[in-house]
């Protein structure tokens, strides 16, 4: 792994936010002044490939990096707000439903925050 992709990760696991790759690369530059963004681009890629971290995409929003764990997202459709939600592991419910096994899965709800629910 290389010096950068270390440091990207760190930097994601310490978030508590789910950033772009622009707000990584910013965030980067403060401590890496020679780094450029196709480097973040493609150490993103790399870490999202191993398996390391998990890609967030919406539909008109750029994709999101966070970490790996055991988590679901809660999706704002009007301002793109994205927060973390734990439901109970569904799993097994779906292995059972499919008959299949079920490697991972990337659960997104769609709803409208309170913030825009207000502006409606």
């Amino acid at each position: 792994m290389t010096k950068y992709a270390k440091q990207i990760l760190e930097l994601i696991h310490q978030s508590e936010a789910h950033m772009t790759a622009e707000q990584i690369f910013f965030q980067l530059k403060q401590a890496e002044p020679k780094v450029v963004q196709a480097t973040v681009y493609n150490n993103l890629n790399a870490l999202f490939q191993q398996g390391l971290i998990r890609k967030v995409s919406m539909e008109g929003s750029p994709d999101r990096y966070d970490k790996i764990l055991k988590h679901d997202h809660l999706m704002c459709k009007k301002c793109g707000a994205l927060s973390d939600i734990c439901f109970k592991d569904l799993t097994r419910q779906l292995e059972n439903q499919l008959g299949e096994e079920i490697l991972s899965y990337d659960l997104k709800v769609f709803y409208l925050c309170p913030k825009c629910r207000e502006t409606k």
